[in-house]
């Protein structure tokens, strides 16, 4: 009899700890994320981010690692978010479906899995907007705009700084300078609702590397800039430094996907039913720059490759913003590929660590030219390292000129090569050498800079403090009172 009692009890936790494709409600989300959890308690971390939503719900997040709560040098910080637009459901229970998966595939040591959580360290946030979500499903999930916005009827994917303006007009006046820009925010074009304060917060905390949003409505993987340059709300193309890049992070999805990329597919009625012709983003290989398909200011994708080390793209997941339920595992057998695909993609180009004589040399500057070509291309956006003096630079195949800088050091220049497949970031460490000050005169003998004519000036040094005052003065302001 207490066999009986064993086995019956063994199979009943079994059960309820199988995944159900459904549309969780917001008390169900975090249960199947502890739940998650409690199955695969070494390698997971449940945390919410430092705000809840307008109606206090707290935004959750699971996260993946061999170490959870730390971050390591070597290893870099990868997200997914969804549901924005709490009306775009699919990304929510993807996300919820991904952890699931995550954790019984290492339970089961498939040695891919094993490998992607032990070489990187992996945040899921399924809901970013659990008051529009509640709303959306209230109304029965069909209305296309009803639940979009957050509880102060504000579209969050519209909410942050926006930093392409800044950029822009950098360009115009001929300044070289293009990432770390939250310090350059003079004004805020509307108050930030507490969703992007947190998400804000979160992004400019952790070193993320790569990222992408979840959105629902068509079918493409969309890649910055979102804000055309001349202002043109559509059909202008808005390339970033890092345009190669992204074109091809964003081609990893496309073709891990079912038909993302598939020039057969129908296209969605993005105009509503009465569209007599969908435009297909298969013709184009399943991906879109942003402004060249619509322009639109205040976005989290581009704010996080201008404030940032991260490189973000937003994910239109298919046709219909609210599935079905019974299309849910459907969909997940659709994406399931494209989603670790995409987290592979963390792990291309090059990455490094940065020290002294002295230890590690948080905020270096690493700056990269393509050599690959014909004429030297600088690379106009650089990334900083960390704490521990750890960076990394997601690159194409191809030969490229890395420079790193730190303020009282000589600058270091080394050549490396990215090859076309990799499962692993080249690695390119820097021991850089303090400027020599003798008798109170400072020498200071740079090594040759080969490119010179094309480099321009030197890039600019980023404080740390100097961002953390700026994003808790932007962060700290209280929101306007709704009429």
């Amino acid at each position: 009899m207490f066999v009986y009692r064993f086995v019956y009890l063994a199979f009943f936790l079994s059960a309820s700890a199988k995944f159900i494709w459904k549309h969780h409600n917001n008390e169900e989300l975090p249960l199947v994320l502890e739940e998650v959890h409690q199955k695969c308690p070494n390698i997971t971390r449940v945390y919410a981010l430092s705000e809840p939503s307008v109606r206090n719900v707290p935004l959750y997040v699971i996260e993946f690692s061999d170490t959870p709560g730390f971050h390591q040098p070597y290893k870099p910080e990868v997200k997914y978010v969804g549901n924005i637009h709490g009306n775009e459901v699919l990304g929510r229970e993807l996300l919820l479906g991904l952890a699931d998966y995550l954790c019984e595939q290492y339970l089961k040591t498939d040695p891919n899995i094993m490998t992607l959580i032990h070489n990187t360290r992996i945040h899921l946030l399924p809901s970013m907007n659990p008051d529009g979500w509640q709303l959306s499903t209230n109304f029965g999930g069909q209305d296309y705009l009803l639940g979009r916005g957050n509880n102060h009827s504000v579209d969050l994917n519209r909410n942050f700084p926006d930093l392409d303006a800044i950029t822009f007009e950098f360009e115009r006046l001929g300044i070289n300078h293009n990432n770390h820009l939250l310090k350059d925010v003079t004004r805020l074009a509307a108050p930030l609702e507490p969703e992007t304060r947190a998400v804000i917060r979160w992004i400019m905390s952790i070193p993320f590397v790569l990222s992408a949003a979840m959105h629902g409505g068509d079918l493409v993987a969309n890649y910055p800039y979102d804000e055309s340059r001349s202002g043109a709300l559509a059909s202008e193309y808005s390339a970033s430094p890092d345009d190669d890049t992204f074109k091809e992070i964003a081609m990893a999805y496309a073709n891990a996907h079912a038909d993302m990329a598939s020039v057969n597919r129908p296209g969605c009625h993005v105009n509503g039913p009465d569209q007599s012709e969908a435009y297909n983003f298969g013709k184009q290989g399943g991906v879109t720059n942003g402004a060249d398909w619509y322009s639109l200011k205040g976005g989290m994708q581009d704010f996080n490759y201008l404030a940032t080390n991260a490189f973000e793209i937003t994910l239109e997941l298919g046709c219909k913003k609210y599935p079905l339920e019974n299309e849910l595992e459907n969909e997940w057998n659709r994406n399931r590929e494209a989603l670790l695909a995409y987290l592979w993609k963390a792990h291309i180009g090059i990455k490094g660590i940065v020290s002294d004589d002295t230890g590690f040399l948080e905020n270096a500057i690493i700056s990269v030219v393509n050599l690959t070509g014909h004429t030297p291309k600088p690379i106009r956006h650089d990334v900083t390292t960390g704490v521990y003096g750890d960076y990394y630079r997601l690159l194409t195949p191809g030969r490229y000129e890395v420079t790193a800088n730190h303020p009282g050091h000589y600058p270091a220049q080394r050549i490396v090569t990215v090859p076309q497949r990799q499962s692993s970031a080249r690695i390119l460490n820097f021991k850089l050498e303090p400027i020599r000050y003798e008798d109170g005169a400072l020498f200071f003998d740079p090594p040759f800079i080969r490119y010179q004519h094309v480099l321009g000036d030197q890039p600019r040094i980023y404080k740390r403090s100097l961002f953390e005052k700026v994003t808790n003065t932007l962060l700290e302001a209280k929101d306007t009172p709704k009429q």
